[in-house]
């Protein structure tokens, strides 16, 4: 009886625990900057937002964050747009709009309008600022903030739950990094509590965690505010001539000192450090996409209990045609997206997104190719991001002559070759290119 007795309370209180989280989650209101410019990318982001980037065959950057929130029980969503939005937007609209407004469910677009000045967004800060207006419409009792362009699976409810049982004015999620590494980061100094004492934008020698000599904690860029607090803050800084109306540059710092922020560290359910990337930069955009052709990669693509939500374009099952000697449609350790022909071409280690083809006697190695590329007969394609819509002749080599390759494309630190429809001389309103 008595081990009745404690399951029966354990069922109980996880009831009770799961109906809080739900008031909770119903109570926030969730805001995505995704008006980043993203000039790291280079001519990934010429024509296109950074959230905008496709990732992982099929999806954008920004499904992860806005299907993160609906995994979580966040349906009230606003995404904060402005630099060059309209594929963002347009892909919003298409794969976003199964929201049911009459029960209170959104993604809703709010592009930048000068609605309080006659600048556009001049920090992250100040594009929440400049929608105070739509925040307090909605009246949310907490306010979680996100970026558009990370790539992970989270569960912010408990980042959430976490907020209100400590009682916290402003939570910040960190990612534990090698110390040294966070260098590239904004880095949270705390206290054995995870009270944040510093915050440190890209420190050239990043602070340790307590008891971690050789870690350090960096911001990912991810804050829950308790409404009231926010108001006050945001105000504060859009007075403040010397702020630069940056949360991580100008929020942290202004507010750690008088008033209760606290570090979140972000880990998996074992408790260990959790998938999380940052694809800011050509190399680790095509990282992150080669780690997903790895037998178990760390960020699983095909868990359906947290599905990746994105616009399904209806196109046929990709296809692999011919199996003759030196002639055979195959690919090994990749993946291949729906509406692609591999005709009697070779591809190993790569992610092909959808409505692609690649011809006879091509080889694609080590790369990372776009939507809606056509690969000629006899091409080899190494270590290589070919951008949307990008025809890529017969007979070309990529990746394996570096200075043929200097004269036409753009090379990265790390010699990944990024290959664009600019690049290769091609119109971009051609039917059939593009990269949006």
């Amino acid at each position: 009886m008595a081990g009745n007795n404690s399951s029966d309370f354990l069922v109980q209180y996880d009831y009770v625990e799961t109906k809080i989280a739900t008031e909770i989650t119903r109570k926030t209101l969730v805001l995505v900057l995704a008006g980043g410019e993203g000039s790291r990318l280079g001519e990934l982001t010429k024509w296109r937002a950074k959230p905008a980037v496709p990732f992982g065959g099929k999806y954008r950057m920004i499904d992860f964050t806005l299907s993160n929130c609906v995994n979580s029980g966040l349906r009230r969503i606003g995404v904060l747009t402005q630099y060059k939005s309209h594929s963002l937007i347009r892909h919003l609209q298409q794969a976003w709009n199964f929201m049911r407004a009459e029960i209170g469910e959104f993604v809703e677009i709010i592009p930048a309008q000068q609605r309080m000045s006659k600048d556009w967004y001049r920090g992250t800060a100040d594009a929440l600022y400049q929608n105070i207006d739509i925040i307090h419409r909605h009246a949310p009792q907490y306010v979680l903030v996100l970026g558009g362009d990370h790539i992970y699976t989270m569960d912010y409810s408990k980042m959430l739950m976490h907020h209100v049982n400590s009682k916290a004015d402003m939570t910040v999620a960190c990612i534990e990094v090698p110390r040294m590494e966070a260098r590239e980061f904004g880095v949270m100094s705390v206290d054995e509590n995870m009270h944040i004492s510093r915050f440190t934008e890209k420190p050239p020698d990043p602070e340790s965690m307590p008891g971690k000599p050789d870690t350090a904690l960096a911001s990912m860029g991810i804050y829950v505010f308790s409404t009231s607090f926010l108001y006050d803050t945001l105000i504060a800084d859009a007075r403040d001539d010397a702020s630069v109306h940056d949360f991580g540059k100008s929020i942290i710092p202004r507010v750690i000192n008088n008033s209760k922020a606290i570090a979140y560290p972000y880990r998996d359910e074992k408790g260990e450090v959790a998938y999380w990337r940052d694809v800011g930069t050509i190399d680790a955009f095509w990282k992150a996409n080669m780690e997903l052709c790895s037998i178990k990669p760390e960020l699983n693509l095909y868990d359906k209990n947290w599905p990746i939500w994105t616009y399904q374009e209806q196109l046929p099952p990709a296809k692999f045609v011919f199996d003759d000697e030196g002639k055979r449609g195959a690919a090994m350790n990749s993946l291949v997206s729906g509406g692609c022909i591999i005709s009697g071409a070779l591809v190993k280690n790569s992610v092909i997104f959808y409505a692609t083809r690649i011809e006879t006697h091509s080889v694609v190695i080590d790369s990372v190719v776009l939507p809606r590329v056509y690969i000629g007969k006899n091409c080899r394609i190494i270590n290589a991001i070919i951008d949307k819509g990008t025809h890529i002749p017969d007979n070309t080599v990529i990746g394996a002559d570096r200075a043929a390759d200097e004269a036409r494309f753009h090379i990265s630190e790390e010699g990944v070759v990024l290959v664009t429809p600019n690049m290769m001389g091609q119109d971009l309103l051609m039917e059939g290119s593009g990269t949006y």
